[in-house]
């Protein structure tokens, strides 16, 4: 049984993530900040603390693969200055803790897939147009961010450990993250598009997002970025009235939030769910992935089910 040391791991993600590994028949060790929280079963938790730049280096020798998921939540706290540094660091400097240990410390690591997220494109510039992973890195901060990101990861390589990293788009999964925040209105009857609603959304449904992860530690030939995003991106607008209308039938009301509230109430975090970023999922379907839940109806049924 060969064994995956994973950050992150009590994550949105991480909540479907480790009972899929475990279900593969892999041993998983979470790098965790304490020990207090242990929300799996036949998981074994190990300490780091990335700001003392402290880390279980006993774990980390065990495993034959790492899957970094570790950061800060980006749209859960107000962009002060403070809290964008944060939302850096707690990518990078986990990367740097993780590689400078892997440097020092004898291991048998055969590689490293890291999180990314399509943020690192910025914004739509030509209508019509889907990034791909040869697309480079756009200028706002989320684009930075994820740059930095993966950089900071991708100093593994010269270790020889082979760095695969997952750039990944809205993940659809009823446990957290976007899809509640979706659907909060909706307990009233009311779909509120964000916006024009016009904004294309690249999604993925959280298993095929964690059968992309696994692909990754799975397939040898696998290196570099991949868009972990379904193969039809939606617009804000179609995504929650199809929810709505699984939800609720024909007993809704559709209703625009107008940009300037969301930004007087979001700030600057306001553009990331007011731009519009389509990407493209031909390099993962051309690696012989096939999409469990290739439509958005299909997505928002399957975590309807579990809701």
């Amino acid at each position: 049984m060969q064994t995956i040391l994973v950050t992150g791991g009590t994550g949105t993600i991480g909540r479907t993530l480790i009972p899929f590994l475990q279900k593969n028949n892999y041993k998983v060790i979470i790098l965790t900040r304490s020990l207090e929280d242990k929300p799996y079963e036949n998981v074994e938790y190990a300490l780091w603390n990335i700001k003392n730049k402290t880390i279980n280096v006993e774990a980390m020798q065990r495993a034959d693969y790492i899957i970094h998921l570790a950061g800060a939540g980006v749209v859960d706290h107000k962009w002060t200055k403070e809290y964008k540094r944060t939302i850096v660091e707690s990518r990078t400097e986990s990367s740097a803790l993780l590689v400078d240990t892997l440097r020092n410390n004898k291991n048998e690591v055969k590689a490293i897939v890291s999180a990314s997220a399509i943020g690192y494109y910025g914004p739509d510039t030509m209508p019509g147009k889907a990034y791909t992973e040869d697309d480079p890195a756009g200028n706002d901060f989320l684009a930075t961010t994820c740059k930095l990101w993966e950089e900071s990861i991708e100093k593994a390589k010269v270790l020889g450990i082979r760095v695969c990293t997952i750039r990944t788009g809205i993940v659809l999964s009823a446990k957290g993250g976007a899809l509640p925040e979706f659907g909060k209105s909706l307990k009233f009857g009311i779909a509120s598009i964000l916006g024009s609603g016009k904004q294309m959304v690249s999604w993925i449904h959280v298993m095929d997002h964690c059968r992309i992860l696994l692909q990754a530690i799975e397939h040898s030939n696998m290196e570099g970025a991949y868009n972990s995003v379904a193969p039809q991106p939606v617009t804000n607008k179609h995504l929650t009235t199809t929810l709505a209308r699984i939800r609720k039938g024909s007993f809704y009301a559709p209703m625009h939030v107008p940009a300037f509230v969301l930004k007087l109430i979001m700030g600057e975090r306001s553009q990331e769910i007011l731009k519009s970023t389509t990407v493209s999922s031909t390099k993962i379907r051309d690696s012989g992935f096939t999409f469990i839940h290739p439509t958005l109806q299909s997505a928002l049924q399957a975590e309807e089910k579990k809701d």
